[in-house]
């Protein structure tokens, strides 16, 4: 459901420890705590210190294998795209930790088979 132009990084997080050539430690949040905190500098970005480009996460549940459950949230808006013999109706969705900038357009039917809780909330979508 996500796609690979969605954003990658979140902080900022202070490096607190050069490890060695390219590898550095950062002081993340209690929040991360299952994350291990040692980055290959290919993992980080430069950080501007304008705080208006810090991206804030909400706490998130991560599994044991570092992975987290990807779920939707709001639906934004609708639209119908027309194709050539029938017309799709597709569904904007919010994303429980993201912004409503990477909310993604999804099919309106496979969204009211996964979750069918959205369209209860969302009566003027149907």
């Amino acid at each position: 459901m996500r796609g690979k132009l969605n954003l990658r990084y979140v902080g900022p997080y202070e490096i607190v420890e050069k490890l060695n050539l390219i590898t550095y430690r950062l002081d993340l949040p209690i929040d991360l705590e299952h994350v291990h905190n040692a980055f290959y500098i290919s993992q980080l970005r430069k950080c501007a210190p304008d705080t208006d480009h810090a991206i804030i996460i909400g706490p998130i549940e991560i599994t044991e294998d570092l992975t987290y459950e990807e779920r939707p949230v709001q639906i934004l808006d609708h639209r119908i795209k027309q194709l050539r013999n029938k017309q799709i109706h597709l569904v904007k969705i919010l994303w429980a930790n993201h912004t409503s900038l990477e909310a993604t357009w999804e099919t309106e039917e496979d969204m009211r088979t996964k979750c069918s809780h959205l369209f209860e909330v969302n009566l003027h979508f149907i």
